[in-house]
């Protein structure tokens, strides 16, 4: 079975190809098809929202079973200043991940509440164009500063340490962190769903 997933995240591709290891899954990204993530202007209010309109933008394109994730996280010190706009807050969307990083912790540095959520929303659109969606949720803390190494495009990874462990994301185990982060938990959802109908 062939799958897009509709981003040029290179973190997350490299998450979801881990997630679907062992699947039956073709998995393919936007540059099979020579299109681009940012030709889509996220607009909407929630994460389902945002995932919605790029996973029904991408399917017309492709005209193949379509996935988006839209995430992002939710530090209480920070009320209503990140969640959607997680990758467009702060140093903004054009900002390295160093960049948005050093923004980040700098901010955060300020701030004697650590505790934060990270949310993932996977939109599914199959091959009849019905919709589907998947959500997944970690609770954890921000760490002072980076800790570990982390992908291209996820940096929060690296200073996000989730709850009853002692490393950060980026410093878990491939297994792990797959099995307990927002994405991971959302990844499940869906991977259950696509059991049952292939």
């Amino acid at each position: 079975m062939q799958l897009l997933f509709a981003s040029t995240n290179k973190g997350k591709i490299i998450e979801i190809q881990e997630c679907l290891a062992g699947t039956k899954i073709e998995l393919l990204t936007l540059e099979d098809f020579n299109l681009d993530s940012h030709d889509v202007h996220e607009h909407g209010l929630t994460y389902e929202e945002n995932a919605l309109i790029k996973a029904r933008y991408f399917f017309e394109k492709s005209g193949i079973p379509t996935f988006t994730d839209d995430s992002g996280i939710i530090v209480d010190a920070l009320k209503n200043e990140l969640g959607v706009q997680t990758r467009r807050w702060g140093a903004g969307s054009k900002a390295s991940d160093e960049e948005w990083i050093n923004f980040f912790l700098d901010r955060m540095s300020r701030e004697a509440n650590k505790q934060a959520r990270f949310i993932t929303c996977i939109a599914y659109i199959d091959h009849k164009g019905t919709e589907h969606i998947f959500e997944g949720h970690c609770d954890g803390v921000i760490t002072e500063t980076v800790e570990a190494p982390y992908l291209a495009g996820l940096p929060i990874s690296g200073c996000f340490r989730p709850s009853g462990f002692e490393k950060v994301f980026s410093a878990l185990s491939v297994d792990d962190k797959n099995r307990i982060s927002h994405r991971g938990r959302a990844m499940q959802g869906f991977i259950q769903y696509l059991k049952k109908i292939c």
